[in-house]
């Protein structure tokens, strides 16, 4: 019997957390930090709410998920997050040693990929996860910003 908990599963979670914040107002990106099939943290960007550039969605959930499990290692977890991290969640993704990134679309201005950011050498890392979904919710947004200006 195929695990429900799949990549799938819990990239719609981070998709759910990423139309909160559109809905707010905010580029919709949305994170979970996941350890056994089980959601220990999870957060959307709140940059404009908190006006602080490093409150992107990765950042909130790593600390969500170290207040859960009482320790900065994210040894065992999983991150799901909407768009390619950029190098400064990048940056913190790396110190928290997180064992697996899962992303849904690319960033080809801002992600650590083009910017030359690495990530733990141990960290593994799947891409295009749901990237269809991802990449329509960015696009629509944008679109509505641009419109209202």
């Amino acid at each position: 019997m195929k695990n429900p908990f799949d990549d799938n599963y819990f990239m719609k979670k981070a998709l759910q957390e990423a139309e909160i914040a559109f809905e707010r107002g905010e580029v919709p990106v949305g994170a979970v930090v996941v350890a056994k099939d089980r959601i220990i943290g999870k957060a959307h960007n709140l940059t404009e709410q908190l006006n602080d550039v490093t409150a992107h969605a990765e950042m909130q959930a790593i600390t969500a998920a170290s207040n859960f499990i009482g320790g900065k290692y994210l040894h065992g977890c999983t991150l799901y997050v909407t768009l390619e991290p950029c190098q400064m969640c990048a940056g913190a993704l790396y110190w928290s040693q997180i064992s697996k990134i899962v992303y849904a679309a690319a960033d080809l201005e801002r992600g650590y990929n083009v910017m030359g950011t690495s990530l733990h050498p141990k960290t593994e890392v799947v891409s295009g996860i749901l990237e269809k979904e991802a990449a329509d919710l960015l696009k629509r947004f944008f679109i509505q910003k641009r419109n209202l200006n």
